[in-house]
């Protein structure tokens, strides 16, 4: 089945994007593969004809909104992000009315529609540069309440109102301070993602997105128990076999799980499942994409 996938890339002029969390199976078939910022930076880039994202939805509206003369497709439609589910646009209008002088920042875990509403989005591995580079003392931020205490941390001259307060992501909420007493058992670093509760932020000896932990490894030798989705350490493994990394076996998001090798062939043969987004909803939220990535240019 590789060999197939392969030589359809080549007959379709595809681009195949994954993001970190995918099985390893399908990022060895893919051309790029990085976190959210990556995966968007190069969906601008992309010159082929078809462009095929393997990872959630909101990752496969970006590449169309940054890339619209492009052909776009998910291989399974209903790989979703619960987070991105918190948020709603008509939440973010509501705010708005309450914070006039506020700026909306979206992270890139969102629907297009929220991002058509955000002054700017970010992403983890970009979210405090983002909202340093805004002038407005009061951030709306969403849907992460998580990656938004993390934000005022960074950033306390700053107000921070979190959209919604309750906004998460379900793994990695579940990382927990027993699984930090765990890790310090083993020894070595205890690295973790943003999106992780803020009192396993301040027990981590590094917080970063997954694009940072790929570049973060490249340095030092010790262990590291890593905190976010597994198939990233499934990946840190491939990059750096020589290091010791611990995962949480329970740490999944199942939907990052759905897109077998079948299904990446049967969207390269059929050109299914394409992402189709109004053109007023993919000009505005451009907007706050690109803003994004000037901001980290």
């Amino acid at each position: 089945m590789e060999m197939e996938i392969r030589a359809l890339k080549t007959r379709k002029n595809a681009i195949v994007m994954a993001h970190n969390y995918q099985p390893l199976e399908i990022q060895a078939l893919a051309d790029v593969v990085g976190d959210s910022l990556e995966l968007a930076v190069r969906a601008k880039e992309a010159k082929a004809d078809l462009i095929v994202v393997c990872g959630v939805r909101f990752m496969a509206e970006t590449a169309k909104i940054l890339n619209p003369e492009r052909k776009v497709v998910i291989p399974v439609p209903d790989a979703g992000c619960p987070l991105a589910d918190f948020l709603t646009p008509e939440m973010i209008r509501e705010a708005k009315e309450r914070h006039p002088d506020a700026a909306v920042v979206v992270y890139v875990n969102s629907t297009a529609e929220s991002k058509a509403l955000a002054d700017v989005t970010c992403t983890s591995a970009n979210a405090v540069k983002v909202v340093a580079s805004l002038k407005n003392d009061t951030i709306l931020f969403g849907p992460d309440s998580n990656l938004a205490a993390y934000v005022q941390r960074e950033l306390p001259e700053k107000t921070i109102i979190p959209l919604p307060p309750g906004g998460h992501c379900y793994v990695h909420t579940g990382f927990t301070l027993a699984d930090v007493e765990a890790a310090r058992r083993k020894g070595g670093m205890v690295v973790c993602h943003p999106e992780c509760r803020p009192e396993i932020q301040e027990q981590a000896d590094l917080v970063a997105s997954t694009g940072g932990m790929v570049r973060g490894a490249a340095g030092g030798s010790e262990p590291w128990s890593v905190f976010t989705e597994r198939e990233m350490v499934s990946r840190l493994r491939v990059l750096y076999p020589g290091r010791v990394f611990y995962e949480k076996p329970e740490a999944v998001c199942a939907d990052m799980k759905k897109i077998s090798l079948a299904d990446l062939q049967q969207a390269l043969e059929r050109e299914e499942h394409e992402v189709v987004l109004s053109p007023e909803v993919m000009d505005r939220a451009r907007r706050a994409i690109e803003r994004m990535i000037a901001v980290g240019a």
